[in-house]
């Protein structure tokens, strides 16, 4: 099959221009960011997981005290999701200003349809 008739190979080419040296800089930057976003998410999400496990066991055992260990766990987990929340929409933002910004200069390149 060739490149051309698969839109998503020609789609990822790139033309390499001192112009976009710039922009390389910024990519990088900005992945990194995205990057070091994601694994923080991920860390809070694998305490999530060791949460629930514990909440799990704990109401398993059926142990008073174990119970009320159960709340503090849950008020965790609680805050654990809205930092979540808080993360991802501080990432959606981040790209937006990033993907706006670019148009604004003039540097995102575009197609016909207006899209990267």
């Amino acid at each position: 099959m060739d490149d051309t008739s698969n839109p998503k190979a020609t789609k990822r080419r790139h033309k390499h221009t001192s112009d976009d040296d710039d922009d390389d800089e910024g990519d990088s930057e900005v992945w990194a960011s995205f990057n070091s976003t994601f694994r923080l998410v991920q860390s809070v999400l694998d305490r999530n997981r060791n949460l629930i496990q514990q909440v799990n066991e704990n109401h398993q055992s059926r142990i008073p005290d174990n119970m009320v260990k159960n709340v503090a766990l849950i008020q965790e987990l609680n805050g654990n999701i809205s930092k979540v929340v808080s993360l991802y929409s501080d990432l959606s933002s981040n790209f937006s200003a990033t993907y706006q910004q670019r148009n604004v200069n003039g540097s995102g390149n575009s197609n016909s349809s207006g899209r990267s």
